[in-house]
């Protein structure tokens, strides 16, 4: 007997929305996209990817679907609060933003504990950008879960050839590097724009991952988490991409603008903006030294500038790796 395909609703019909819909398509699944906005049926080229022609399988409404398989939550961490209630069904929610909620330092997966209790939760998290894949460009991602078996599951519901996942049950490691690599990609833009030279981004780079670690480990994840796709990957892919929004906006400050005129001439969210104050407050409450981390929340909050945010970095005390 032939099985249908699954369904995959998609909640957030931003760039990686757009893409998660088209690689989910590719991968045999029947998807449904929710936009904010409504969309006319006939629309098949959405503003945020309006490059990408959506595949068949795809159709958008600004319903919220009230079944499905599998249902991707792809809005901005600072919405996930007010989104992820109103969704109706059962079926497990998967996180696929990144960052601390402002004022609680909730992760996503708090807040879906919160909000959705009863509904299995997992995190999809990667070095991805989102124009790559929903081109169908090939690319790797992590899905955690605490269940190695759901992770599992999830991993073969969307894996595709061009997108191939991998499943880990560390979900809070996950999490926490997919914060914290927002936050370094600032710090990362900032010496490249200052003229700090590549060899600051690759050390800023390479400590960060210790710092990283450290927190996951405080937090009940596993430090060898950050080695991997959601980590280390992810870092390289967002210090370093010119795609990537965090990075273009740590060069802008580099170069001597101001964070306020930065973010008034954009339309799209640079997550570690919000994600610093919140994951220093984090670290400091567990006594977790993360210098980078701090250093750049308060050059961001207008505390230290740069000549004060290089002191910091580059005159602490001397120690063994």
């Amino acid at each position: 007997m032939t099985r249908s395909p699954p369904h995959i609703a998609v909640i957030g019909a931003g760039a990686w929305g757009i893409a998660l819909a088209c690689t989910s398509a590719r991968a045999g699944a029947r998807v449904t996209l929710w936009s904010r906005s409504p969309v006319p049926e006939s629309c098949r080229n959405l503003p945020r990817l309006p490059a990408i022609t959506l595949p068949d399988a795809v159709s958008v409404t600004s319903d919220f679907p009230h079944e499905a398989d599998l249902t991707l939550l792809v809005v901005p961490m600072q919405t996930l609060r007010d989104i992820s209630p109103r969704l109706p069904g059962t079926s497990p929610l998967i996180a696929c933003c990144k960052g601390l909620e402002l004022g609680t330092g909730a992760l996503p997966l708090d807040i879906l504990a919160q909000t959705q209790p009863e509904r299995p939760h997992a995190v999809l998290s990667g070095p991805n950008f989102a124009i790559e894949v929903a081109r169908g460009a090939p690319a790797a991602a992590t899905i955690a879960a605490a269940s190695l078996g759901a992770s599992r599951h999830y991993v073969a519901t969307l894996s595709s050839p061009a997108f191939r996942l991998y499943a880990s049950d560390d979900p809070i490691g996950v999490q926490i590097a997919g914060a914290a690599k927002n936050v370094v990609a600032i710090g990362a833009g900032i010496a490249i724009g200052a003229g700090l030279g590549e060899n600051a981004r690759a050390a800023l780079i390479t400590r960060a991952i210790v710092e990283i670690g450290r927190l996951a480990e405080a937090l009940g994840g596993r430090a060898s988490t950050i080695a991997g796709l959601s980590g280390l990957g992810d870092l390289i892919l967002t210090c370093t991409g010119a795609g990537s929004r965090n990075y273009s906006l740590g060069l802008e400050l580099g170069q001597g603008m101001r964070l306020a005129d930065i973010l008034r001439t954009r339309s799209t969210v640079a997550e570690g903006v919000s994600t610093a104050p919140s994951l220093a407050a984090t670290a400091q409450k567990l006594g977790i030294a993360m210098p980078i981390v701090e250093t750049v929340a308060a050059f961001l909050d207008d505390r230290i500038d740069l000549a004060q945010a290089r002191r910091l970095l580059l005159e602490r005390p001397i120690t063994v790796e």
